[in-house]
């Protein structure tokens, strides 16, 4: 298989220079319902032969299940794959054998604790971005955000990043050790980064990986008001995909897919497109669980939006456009980012 090569965009001015899509593996652990294992390993390595080199995993996604997969997958990947993967993991969710949640823990010996299980399932030893993936409320983010240095210093880890946090959260982080990016939401219906938190990461030289830029198949073009949910899916708890919610949110639809047409793409490659456009320290991550919908995907990265284009979609798509919050309120009271 051959390589190919796409373009890159750097994490901050301290991280590494990656892919300018990254895949985010989630949804291959069941989050978005039942996923064929194989697939989803032939789509990281489809990921990897495109030239995709960030891989987005957690240590909770599936209770260890995503980082043994892309274990796998890295470990029968052709060869140089392996060493152009960038991992990005987050860590620092408490589950329980029902699959529920037990809030964070982000104390120095927890930190060091879950690096070292990560370490063993990724088999790998060094994990390339290492984040909590809410605050804990109990532990100041110094404190975190020291272990993950030690952990640096060590050579365990070679970034510290940040995820879902607010302006001053990010300041405080970045007193103590380079922060190389934040993860957060964002997209053409979650803009809430803009209210801040962007100017602040690029004063800091900080840059973002963005999830959630097609809404979790909300802004796809492929979600319908009839879609019947599996079991275990994020969505059928998320106050997005619920009742007239759900019409309205999709109904959003409409406009994009004019432009889709208008410009030979589809629609979620117009919604990705979207998100690329707004700076070149911001790289989107995908959440394909196939091959195809990676295809797909990486097709955003052949359309361009110009001023105009970019000036519609943002009138048609102010920050307060889409009806419920992207959590379920439980959720929402752990983002640091929202308050």
């Amino acid at each position: 298989m051959t390589t190919h090569a796409i373009a890159t965009r750097p994490l901050g001015a301290t991280g590494p220079r990656v892919s300018a899509l990254g895949l985010g593996c989630m949804g291959m652990s069941n989050a978005y319902g039942e996923v064929d294992r194989a697939e989803s390993i032939a789509t990281v390595h489809a990921a990897l032969d495109a030239g995709v080199t960030l891989l987005d995993t957690g240590d909770f996604y599936g209770m260890g299940h995503n980082e043994l997969l892309i274990g796998e997958a890295l470990r029968t990947a052709p060869a140089g794959a392996r060493e152009r993967a960038v991992t990005s993991v987050k860590f620092g969710a408490l589950r329980d054998p029902g699959n529920g949640w037990g809030g964070y823990d982000g104390r120095p010996a927890a930190v060091k604790n879950f690096a070292a299980y990560s370490l063993q399932r990724l088999g790998t030893d060094h994990i390339d971005v290492y984040r909590i993936a809410r605050v804990d409320p109990a532990v100041p983010i110094e404190e975190t955000v020291g272990a993950i240095a030690e952990l640096v210093q060590a050579g365990h880890v070679r970034h510290i990043g940040l995820s879902e946090v607010g302006s001053d959260t990010i300041r405080r982080a970045a007193s103590v050790a380079p922060i190389a990016d934040l993860q957060i939401e964002y997209a053409l219906v979650s803009r809430s980064i803009e209210n801040g938190i962007l100017s602040t990461v690029r004063e800091l030289g900080i840059g973002i990986t963005a999830y959630g830029v097609l809404s979790r198949g909300l802004i796809s073009g492929h979600f319908t008001r009839d879609r019947e949910l599996s079991p275990g899916d994020f969505r059928a708890t998320s106050p997005r995909f619920q009742g007239e919610n759900l019409d309205h949110n999709l109904a959003l639809v409409g406009f994009l897919r004019e432009m889709a047409e208008r410009k030979g793409a589809t629609v979620a490659q117009i919604a990705i497109a979207w998100v690329l456009a707004q700076g070149e320290d911001i790289v989107p991550l995908v959440g394909s669980r196939r091959r195809d919908q990676l295809t797909e995907a990486l097709g955003a990265l052949d359309v361009t939006l110009d001023a105009a284009d970019l000036d519609a979609l943002g009138h048609a798509f102010p920050a307060d456009v889409a009806a419920g919050d992207r959590y379920a309120a439980e959720q929402m009271s752990s983002l640091d980012s929202e308050r």
